[in-house]
């Protein structure tokens, strides 16, 4: 694993936090490459929830101007975003400071948002003559709304956390280890169910297919039986996933 990211695993729940304070944890080409693999690795080994963070004062402070212009640093972006949406299991951003530029496109990446006192974030684009792709802003205007999305992608502007929380751009108010702790709920629910849900929620048209088999799935498996097991037997169900 990179030296720009640590890998941390408590049971179900595996923890990726971005280690470039010194440069606010701006994603460069190396960053992004980690980060990828990082999750793929963390699904592949089990995980039922992930939690992105940042270490220091902030989340990530955007793309690393240094590198930002090359194909290879977008490309690796791009893939490391849509990665994360694609991923079978819910993604929780802990946004420990300001998520800017890039920073909010990997808190919006995640699946939900938790956010403590300091942060925000901000899109600048048009500050440094640069350009995100449609995802980005259509996903920013599905979550704000499209009058903040406006504000933010024509006028520049910063939402803060206050404002994030009340328009649902962010879903909960706390800290890294609240997160933490959302996240090992989260674990406990049915994996089958939370994989079709989430398929749904960032899939298209074009995913129908695969929509209408893990529907399929879902009623097939034996988490639907163990959770009716459950109620039965006045306990809290135990979902394996199959």
């Amino acid at each position: 694993m990179s030296d720009l990211l640590t890998t941390a695993r408590d049971g179900d729940v595996v923890l990726l936090t971005l280690r470039r304070p010194d440069r606010r944890n701006a994603l460069n080409l190396e960053l992004c490459q980690a980060l990828h693999a990082a999750a793929a690795d963390a699904v592949e080994s089990g995980a039922r929830a992930i939690v992105v963070t940042g270490e220091g004062t902030a989340f990530c402070a955007g793309a690393d101007l240094d590198g930002v212009y090359g194909d290879a640093f977008i490309t690796a972006l791009y893939e490391m975003l849509h990665g994360l949406t694609r991923l079978p299991v819910p993604v929780i951003a802990a946004v420990n400071g300001p998520a800017i530029g890039a920073g909010t496109q990997l808190a919006i990446a995640c699946d939900l948002r938790v956010v403590d006192e300091r942060a925000r974030f901000a899109v600048p684009t048009a500050r440094n003559g640069m350009a995100v792709d449609a995802w980005t802003i259509r996903t920013l205007a599905e979550l704000a709304g499209s009058g903040r999305a406006r504000r933010v992608m024509l006028a520049a502007d910063t939402i803060d956390r206050d404002e994030a929380l009340s328009c649902g751009l962010s879903d909960r108010p706390g800290t890294l280890d609240d997160a933490i702790a959302w996240a090992h709920e989260i674990a406990r629910l049915a994996p089958l169910t939370l994989a079709h849900n989430k398929l749904v929620l960032n899939g298209t048209t074009a995913d129908d297919e695969r929509i209408a088999q893990s529907f399929a799935d879902v009623w097939a498996g034996e988490d639907v039986k163990e959770a009716a097991t459950a109620r039965a037997e006045k306990r809290e169900p135990i979902f394996r996933g199959h």
